[in-house]
């Protein structure tokens, strides 16, 4: 599960060493040691690494060669541990892909004040990374799993509650969205945008059953070993709505005919193929506006390259 490193990357020269948000907690690797040492002290000798990520919700450290640590950076992203703890045991026969398996959570110490959890470790390089060798391929094997995932029974599986949860209705996204493309700069057309996001809040929203959905299929959340896609990771925001959410992958990582490909698997019809369109664009205008080349460099580039697939 992704390259480990003790140093943090270097992106055009510049060191990654800057806070993604103003309420982001200090996670190091002393701090991690010393949460494993007081509450696992059958893992206190096992080697600890910083794992590199972009991802913005929680920091990773490979434990051993067996496990990973994950520990959220903000308040905000600590019930996803318990949530992933439940959860993520009961989906994981059915799917047709690898997902993380939740192995311990942790708790608060004087250093760090969230609950954390271990997991198992899964090898492979993330698709953002290292993409698949074949992406019809790849988007053949990504549309099973999510069919798979739409199958499995939605009783009691987590709702999204606030406007920034993934599977809400478009229109819970509108104002956001909104102020999100009018603090665009770099020669982006505004008004452009902001139809395209009209043309997604115009066709009809989601009126089936709501289906499980992953939420967050960005490259850096697959895992790619021997060319194929192995595993899906990071399943904090999993939880049942429009499945127009994990469609969105389909300009992530997919271009052309594996597009074309992807969208005839999933059987998308039109509409949920706009919707995720605008969700594409939403969720892109957001990251611009609020990371940037220091706080999350690779999370800025993706989102513009995200953009350039939409056509803009």
């Amino acid at each position: 599960m992704y390259k480990t490193e003790v140093n943090l990357p270097l992106f055009f020269g510049i060191i990654w060493t800057m806070k993604m948000h103003a309420n982001e907690v200090d996670i190091n690797k002393e701090i991690v040691a010393g949460l494993v040492s007081g509450q696992f002290p059958e893992h206190a000798n096992l080697p600890i690494e910083a794992v590199l990520s972009s991802g913005t919700d929680n920091a990773l450290y490979k434990l051993g060669d067996e496990l990973v640590v994950r520990l959220p950076r903000t308040a905000a992203k600590e019930p996803h541990i318990e949530k992933e703890y439940k959860w993520l045991p009961k989906l994981a026969p059915h799917l047709p892909l690898a997902i993380p398996t939740p192995v311990a959570i942790g708790k608060p110490n004087n250093k760090y004040p969230f609950r954390w959890a271990t997991y198992n470790w899964l090898e492979g390089q993330p698709a953002s990374d290292m993409p698949p060798s074949d992406l019809s391929k790849a988007a053949s094997d990504l549309a099973d799993f999510i069919i798979a995932l739409q199958k499995i029974d939605p009783t009691d599986a987590p709702i999204p509650k606030s406007d920034y949860d993934r599977g809400v209705p478009l229109i819970r996204r509108d104002l956001h969205t909104r102020n999100a493309i009018a603090t665009l700069e770099d020669g982006s057309d505004t008004d452009a945008l902001t139809a395209e996001w009209q043309r997604a809040l115009d066709v009809p929203p989601w009126h089936k059953n709501p289906v499980w959905i992953h939420g967050d299929l960005d490259g850096r959340n697959m895992l790619v070993e021997d060319g194929l896609l192995s595993a899906v990771i990071d399943f904090g925001s999993m939880g049942v709505g429009d499945p127009a959410y994990d469609v969105m992958v389909a300009w992530k990582i997919f271009n052309g005919e594996s597009r074309e490909a992807f969208k005839e698997k999933l059987q998308v019809d039109e509409s949920t193929w706009i919707r995720s369109r605008g969700l594409v664009l939403s969720q892109a205008a957001m990251i611009l506006s609020y990371y940037t080349l220091k706080t999350n460099p690779v999370l800025v580039m993706e989102a513009k390259s995200w953009m350039k697939e939409l056509g803009f």
